[in-house]
């Protein structure tokens, strides 16, 4: 379980840095230097927040289960919700599952 969810907050890491730093600015900073058609434009945005949206759903329901099955104290809970809001911050969450893991030696 920790693996699964250690690859997940991974991509909804890069899942939030894509949005933020390559659909949006094709939404709202490309059309001031070349013009862009709608449905591009609007399409980078949902596509990419769609799948960031999803894996943010999945971290959370990922982060409940370990929490419960690892009996993780509330605070890293809480730690691990707050911190991964972040943008680039949220590779931490990553980082720290992975040393877990290596811990455990599993």
């Amino acid at each position: 379980m920790l693996r699964i969810f250690q690859q997940v907050a991974l991509w909804e890491a890069i899942s939030t840095l894509i949005l933020f730093f390559i659909a949006m600015p094709v939404k709202y900073v490309l059309p001031y230097f070349m013009e862009v058609p709608d449905d591009i434009r609007n399409g980078a945005v949902r596509i990419a927040g769609s799948i960031h949206g999803f894996l943010v759903v999945i971290f959370v329901i990922l982060l409940i289960v370990c929490w419960q099955s690892y009996q993780w104290t509330i605070s890293r809970v809480i730690k691990y919700f707050v911190v991964s809001l972040i943008p680039v911050v949220s590779f931490w969450v990553e980082k720290d599952v992975k040393r877990e893991i290596k811990a455990q030696g599993a």
